[in-house]
């Protein structure tokens, strides 16, 4: 009940941003200066303020154990993603945009929020290490993986420069104040809650405007991006979370997991796609179709992953 009442406010946040752009409140400009506050700013803030809640005590095997869990979980999407574009037969040169959008979901935009408000400060800790493997794979097998079936070819190897970007190093920052319970000024401590408080309205309203671009007849007319929606949305989730059970115990990893696991694709898809010779316009679909079905999968299929 607690996860559908969380998605009706991110629709609703979302629905804003659609009648934002209806109404010229907000352009293409504006949308992609909230992009940059969001990533650069008040997501890692987001971040940051999940390590400085000490009310609850996590071991120092719990956070080990999340870090391994999420490398393993992206292990198995990656394997996932090499057989998906032959079931649903898509187009060889799409191979590499639906392996990419298969491996890579909405964590930063979605993820976090959603975790944020249905297991707080803890849920959002445990998330937070999945900022890790998921930056490191976009920029390199992410990369690589869109250009395959294209005649372009890779400009060199891993850029550090990328990877290292302001959410791994919120990331760095989180942990080191959960771990020494350093003590932040009053102060200093109020404009990084402030500053989180940024990142669910504006990072929902961002694709709300991304998402009042877009022709529903078109997103929903194209059978094979509805087939892949539904496996990547709903059968996916499912078998994850059934096979992780196996393994965890931890309720709030669990729904964690879930959350990551069961989030849209990543917009970062459509901008490989742009810059590295990949199925742009299918990307884009993507990025548009997941995000509007997320809203009804997320808590249906949450109710039956993890009551079960």
């Amino acid at each position: 009940m607690i996860l559908l009442e969380q998605m009706f406010v991110l629709f609703v946040l979302m629905l804003v941003g659609i009648i934002c752009r209806k109404t010229g409140m907000m352009n293409d400009k504006v949308s992609k200066g909230m992009s940059g506050i969001v990533v650069n700013i008040a997501s890692p803030a987001f971040i940051i303020s999940a390590g400085l809640n000490n009310d609850e005590i996590v071991s120092n095997r719990q956070l080990l154990t999340c870090l391994l869990t999420s490398v393993f979980i992206y292990m198995g999407l990656i394997l996932i993603a090499i057989f998906l574009p032959r079931i649903i037969k898509a187009k060889k040169s799409h191979y590499g945009t639906y392996r990419v959008m298969t491996i890579f979901s909405n964590i930063g935009f979605m993820g976090f929020p959603i975790v944020s408000a249905t297991y707080g400060s803890l849920g959002l800790l445990y998330a937070a290490f999945f900022q890790f493997p998921f930056n490191l794979l976009i920029y390199t097998y992410g990369i690589r993986a869109m250009q395959y079936g294209t005649e372009e070819e890779s400009e060199g190897g891993l850029s550090w420069k990328l990877v290292i970007n302001a959410g791994v190093i919120a990331v760095f920052v989180s942990v080191v104040c959960y771990l020494t319970h350093i003590h932040v000024p009053g102060p200093v401590e109020s404009v990084i809650t402030g500053l989180s408080g940024l990142t669910v309205p504006m990072s929902m309203m961002v694709i709300g405007y991304a998402l009042g671009g877009m022709k529903l007849k078109d997103l929903f007319s194209d059978y094979r991006l509805m087939l892949f929606s539904v496996i990547k949305l709903i059968v996916i989730p499912i078998i994850g979370v059934f096979i992780l059970k196996i393994f965890i115990r931890d309720t709030t990893l669990l729904g964690v997991c879930f959350i990551m696991i069961a989030t849209p694709v990543a917009s970062m898809t459509a901008m490989l796609a742009q810059y590295y010779g990949g199925d742009e316009e299918t990307a884009s679909r993507g990025v548009a179709l997941t995000t509007l079905l997320s809203v009804i999968t997320i808590p249906l299929v949450g109710a039956i992953c993890l009551r079960w």
